[in-house]
Protein backbone atom coordinates (compact mmCIF):
# COMPACT_ATOMS: atom_id res chain seq x y z
CA UNK A 1 0.00 0.00 0.00
CA UNK A 2 1.30 3.53 -0.63
CA UNK A 3 0.63 7.02 0.36
CA UNK A 4 -1.58 7.53 -3.22
CA UNK A 5 -3.73 4.75 -3.07
CA UNK A 6 -4.41 4.80 0.71
CA UNK A 7 -5.59 8.40 -0.20
CA UNK A 8 -7.47 7.81 -3.46
CA UNK A 9 -9.18 5.08 -1.52
CA UNK A 10 -10.38 7.11 1.47
CA UNK A 11 -11.31 9.60 -0.94
CA UNK A 12 -13.34 7.42 -3.25
CA UNK A 13 -14.81 5.51 -0.18
CA UNK A 14 -16.49 8.72 1.66
CA UNK A 15 -18.00 9.92 -1.79
CA UNK A 16 -19.56 6.78 -2.06
CA UNK A 17 -20.92 6.26 1.62
CA UNK A 18 -21.88 10.12 1.74
CA UNK A 19 -23.97 9.26 -1.75
CA UNK A 20 -25.48 6.83 -0.10
CA UNK A 21 -24.38 4.73 -3.25
CA UNK A 22 -23.97 0.92 -2.05
CA UNK A 23 -23.38 -0.19 -5.45
CA UNK A 24 -20.45 2.46 -5.48
CA UNK A 25 -19.33 1.33 -2.38
CA UNK A 26 -19.20 -2.08 -2.64
CA UNK A 27 -17.23 -1.66 -6.22
CA UNK A 28 -14.05 -1.40 -3.63
CA UNK A 29 -14.84 -5.46 -2.44
CA UNK A 30 -14.15 -8.63 -3.56
CA UNK A 31 -17.23 -11.06 -3.82
CA UNK A 32 -16.57 -12.52 -1.48
CA UNK A 33 -15.23 -10.46 1.05
CA UNK A 34 -16.12 -10.28 5.26
CA UNK A 35 -17.78 -7.47 7.35
CA UNK A 36 -17.12 -7.50 11.14
CA UNK A 37 -19.25 -4.75 13.01
CA UNK A 38 -20.34 -4.61 16.40
CA UNK A 39 -23.83 -2.91 14.37
CA UNK A 40 -24.40 -6.49 12.90
CA UNK A 41 -24.89 -7.49 16.19
CA UNK A 42 -27.25 -4.53 16.92
CA UNK A 43 -29.15 -4.06 13.79
CA UNK A 44 -29.48 -7.80 12.47
CA UNK A 45 -28.79 -10.02 15.81
CA UNK A 46 -26.16 -11.63 13.83
CA UNK A 47 -24.02 -12.53 17.37
CA UNK A 48 -20.85 -13.28 15.37
CA UNK A 49 -21.17 -9.60 14.08
CA UNK A 50 -19.55 -11.01 10.67
CA UNK A 51 -21.19 -11.22 7.40
CA UNK A 52 -19.70 -12.50 3.97
CA UNK A 53 -19.82 -11.32 0.36
CA UNK A 54 -21.50 -8.72 -1.35
CA UNK A 55 -25.25 -9.60 -0.89
CA UNK A 56 -24.87 -9.90 2.41
CA UNK A 57 -23.15 -7.20 3.45
CA UNK A 58 -25.05 -4.90 0.83
CA UNK A 59 -27.96 -5.71 2.19
CA UNK A 60 -26.68 -5.06 5.76
CA UNK A 61 -25.85 -1.47 4.56
CA UNK A 62 -29.23 -0.90 2.91
CA UNK A 63 -30.89 -1.15 6.51
CA UNK A 64 -28.37 0.88 7.85
CA UNK A 65 -29.18 3.37 5.57
CA UNK A 66 -33.11 3.44 6.39
CA UNK A 67 -32.31 3.41 10.31
CA UNK A 68 -30.01 6.42 9.78
CA UNK A 69 -31.16 8.08 6.56
CA UNK A 70 -29.17 11.17 6.89
CA UNK A 71 -25.70 9.29 7.61
CA UNK A 72 -22.34 11.16 6.45
CA UNK A 73 -18.80 10.50 7.31
CA UNK A 74 -16.27 12.73 8.04
CA UNK A 75 -12.61 11.51 7.54
CA UNK A 76 -10.06 12.67 10.58
CA UNK A 77 -7.18 10.63 9.30
CA UNK A 78 -5.93 7.70 6.74
CA UNK A 79 -3.49 5.10 8.52
CA UNK A 80 -1.58 3.02 6.08
CA UNK A 81 0.18 -0.38 6.92
CA UNK A 82 2.04 -2.96 4.58
CA UNK A 83 -1.60 -4.41 2.75
CA UNK A 84 -4.23 -1.79 4.67
CA UNK A 85 -5.56 0.93 5.40
CA UNK A 86 -7.78 2.05 8.17
CA UNK A 87 -9.63 5.08 8.08
CA UNK A 88 -10.67 7.36 10.85
CA UNK A 89 -13.66 9.32 10.93
CA UNK A 90 -17.17 10.50 12.52
CA UNK A 91 -19.95 9.07 11.79
CA UNK A 92 -23.45 8.88 12.67
CA UNK A 93 -24.09 10.73 15.12
CA UNK A 94 -20.35 12.59 15.73
CA UNK A 95 -19.81 9.34 16.92
CA UNK A 96 -15.85 8.14 16.21
CA UNK A 97 -15.18 5.59 13.80
CA UNK A 98 -11.94 3.40 13.01
CA UNK A 99 -12.13 0.65 9.83
CA UNK A 100 -9.79 -1.38 9.12
CA UNK A 101 -9.59 -2.20 5.32
CA UNK A 102 -7.10 -5.48 4.86
CA UNK A 103 -6.46 -5.45 0.53
CA UNK A 104 -5.84 -8.34 -1.75
CA UNK A 105 -2.55 -7.78 -4.45
CA UNK A 106 -5.52 -6.62 -6.98
CA UNK A 107 -6.35 -3.62 -4.69
CA UNK A 108 -9.83 -4.87 -3.51
CA UNK A 109 -10.95 -5.29 -0.02
CA UNK A 110 -11.33 -9.30 0.83
CA UNK A 111 -11.70 -8.36 4.71
CA UNK A 112 -13.06 -5.12 6.68
CA UNK A 113 -13.17 -4.50 10.46
CA UNK A 114 -15.03 -1.79 12.04
CA UNK A 115 -14.60 -0.08 15.25
CA UNK A 116 -16.58 2.27 17.42
CA UNK A 117 -16.11 4.85 20.13
CA UNK A 118 -17.77 4.20 23.68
Amino acid sequence: MDVMSAKTFASGWLESWNAHDIERVLSHYTDDFEMSSPIIVQLLGEPSGTLRGKEAVGAYWRKALQVVPDLRFELISVLIGVRSVTLYYKGAQDRLSAEVFDFNALGQIMKATAHYAI
